[in-house]
C-alpha cells in the first residue's frame, strides 16, 4: 500500500536518524581504536625504554647478584631461596613470618636472598625500598627490612609520601642520618633497586611475592609446601 506524505516524511526521518547513529558509532569506534593503539604504543615504548637487566658477571645469576641482600647464608651454598618482594605488598607481609620461621628452621642449611620488586601500583613501595637500601649502606638491611613489614599498616596503601615515616625508622635504628639521607636521595640507590626489578622481569616476575628455589619458581600454598620443596632440594 502506498505511503502518504506524512508516512514518507516519518520514514525519511527514521532513516536519517539511523544513519546519524551509525556515523556516531563509527566515530566512537575510531576514537576508541586510536586510543587503544596509542596506549599500546606508549606501553611498548615504556617497556623498551626502561632499563634492561644488567649483564651477568662471573659468579652471578639473574637470581642472585654479588650485591644481592642475603638474610641468611648456608656455607655449602647447596640450596638458595630467593624472594622478589614489595614492602607495601600485603601478600609479602603475610609471607614475612613464614620466611622468618623457615630461616630459623633451616639456619646454616639454606641461603635466603631478598630482591627488590616494588610494584607500580603501590605509592610508597619504591620509597620503602630506597629506605631499606639506605639502611643497608650502614649494615642495617635486615633491621629496616623487618621494620617495614612490622609497620606496613601504618604507611601502606596511602597516597601520600611516607618519606618522614621512613626517616623516623632510620632515626630509631640509630643510623647516621646525614649519610642515610644522602643515600636515600642518591639516584644510584634507585638504580640499584631497578636492577633487581629488571632481573625479576627477565625471570618472568609479574607480582609479589615471587619465590625461586635453586632457580625453580615456587608456588607454595603453605609453610608445609615450602618445607617439602626445601627438604627435597637438600636431599637432592
Amino acid at each position: 500500500m502506498a505511503q502518504g506524505p506524512a508516512e514518507i516524511d516519518a520514514t525519511r526521518e527514521q532513516e536519517e536518524h539511523a544513519r546519524g547513529r551509525n556515523r556516531n558509532l563509527a566515530v566512537s569506534l575510531t576514537v576508541i581504536g586510536v586510543f587503544v593503539v596509542v596506549l599500546a604504543a606508549v606501553f611498548v615504548v615504556d617497556r623498551l625504554s626502561g632499563p634492561g637487566p644488567a649483564a651477568v658477571a662471573a659468579g652471578e645469576s639473574r637470581y642472585v647478584r654479588a650485591d644481592s641482600h642475603r638474610l641468611s647464608v648456608a656455607a655449602d651454598g647447596k640450596v638458595t631461596l630467593v624472594e622478589f618482594l614489595d614492602f607495601e605488598c600485603e601478600a609479602c607481609r603475610a609471607a614475612f613470618p613464614v620466611v622468618e620461621d623457615l630461616r630459623r628452621q633451616y639456619a646454616g642449611k639454606v641461603t635466603f636472598v631478598a630482591r627488590y620488586f616494588p610494584m607500580p601500583g603501590h605509592f610508597n613501595a619504591e620509597r620503602a625500598a630506597r629506605a631499606v637500601e639506605a639502611a643497608a649502606a650502614q649494615g642495617r638491611f635486615e633491621a629496616m627490612y623487618q621494620r617495614m613489614y612490622e609497620t606496613q599498616a601504618q604507611w601502606g596503601e596511602k597516597q601520600v609520601p611516607a618519606d618522614d615515616v621512613f626517616r623516623g625508622f632510620a632515626e630509631d635504628l640509630g643510623l647516621d642520618m646525614t649519610a642515610w639521607e644522602k643515600t636515600y636521595d642518591d639516584p644510584a640507590t634507585l638504580e640499584r633497586i631497578r636492577k633487581d626489578v629488571a632481573d625479576g622481569q627477565a625471570l618472568g616476575v609479574t607480582g609479589t611475592p615471587t619465590f625461586f628455589l635453586n632457580g625453580q619458581r615456587l608456588q607454595p600454598r603453605s609453610e608445609a609446601d615450602f618445607e617439602a620443596a626445601i627438604d627435597a632440594a637438600l636431599a637432592g
